[in-house]
């Protein structure tokens, strides 16, 4: 029952905005709107007024007033995620935010006050951007006031059974399907996965297994592209090898999405391109299956 700000803090796709979500739902606010924003997402113009809002006439194509996400989170909580790509220019703006609860729109003059609670999360080491001079600590210090690390699936494996007949169930409900079981051999397989991608890839994972199964139960034959990844696992491999496997799996993992692949593999999305044709990196049949949402008969 505070209204104190959380950094959350983890690898990419481990399940922070999820956190995020369960610490509004818990929260006095949890009857206010909860609104989230990948800061990762805009390049800086488009995410100035993506937060902030605009007035009508503020800049080319701006033909009606709009409310941004600082606004729309009135009464509820700003979700920050990625709050370690925001320009420094438009971190003194927040900061500025957090410390009034009050803000102009783009192009405007009146004053807005606004009473949300802020969460943020990054895959960064933010003290180590600070030193880099890519983050304001100030900024750091209002943001940081409690602190939540999310570790990586790999290191938590007590947590994929669990997790996995979470998704399970999700999904078997979503493609109206009667699957309600996964079987010890598969459940074997994905204990021993590595999962680079987290929570995100073990979901992904699972709902395409739903989606494929003809089963009342999920063997390790909805698992076979997991167990060719890990074939091999105690024998040398090439760094091209190494790296070929990852780009793979984190691309599964953003289900094939290239800017959210190349952000988590910290390249750009050209050298991302020209790995995938390097390696001759196709998106398989299985990746591309979606619920069809077919009634039982």
């Amino acid at each position: 029952a505070t209204d104190v700000p959380v950094l959350i803090t983890g690898e990419t796709g481990t399940g922070k905005e999820l956190i995020a979500k369960a610490i509004h739902a818990k929260s006095p606010r949890k009857h206010g709107p909860f609104i989230p924003i990948n800061c990762g997402a805009f390049p800086e113009h488009l995410l100035e007024t993506e937060l902030f809002g605009h007035e009508k006439g503020a800049f080319t194509g701006a033909h009606r007033a709009k409310k941004g996400r600082i606004e729309m989170s009135h009464g509820g909580t700003l979700f920050l995620d990625e709050v370690g790509e925001i320009p420094l220019k438009m971190q003194v703006d927040l900061l500025r935010v957090l410390e009034t609860k009050s803000f102009h729109r783009v192009g405007g003059t009146e004053e807005i006050n606004v009473d949300f609670r802020i969460l943020a999360a990054t895959n960064r080491n933010l003290l180590e951007e600070i030193n880099k001079g890519n983050f304001r600590q100030d900024f750091y210090y209002r943001l940081n006031v409690i602190s939540l690390h999310i570790p990586p699936l790999r290191e938590r494996p007590e947590d994929i059974p669990v997790l996995a007949e979470h998704f399970m169930r999700r999904y078997s409900r979503e493609t109206n399907k009667d699957i309600d079981t996964i079987t010890p051999e598969a459940m074997e397989v994905l204990k021993r996965y590595p999962w680079p991608g987290n929570v995100r890839e073990l979901q992904n994972a699972i709902e395409r297994a739903v989606v494929i199964s003809k089963k009342r139960c999920l063997d390790v034959d909805e698992f076979s592209s997991l167990q060719v990844s890990q074939k091999g696992a105690g024998e040398a491999k090439s760094l091209e090898e190494i790296e070929k496997e990852h780009i793979e799996a984190m691309l599964r993992a953003h289900d094939w999405n290239i800017s959210k692949t190349a952000r988590a593999l910290k390249i750009n999305r050209v050298t991302l391109h020209k790995k995938i044709k390097k390696y001759g990196l196709k998106r398989s049949g299985q990746d591309q299956c979606k619920p069809d949402n077919s009634r039982k008969s």
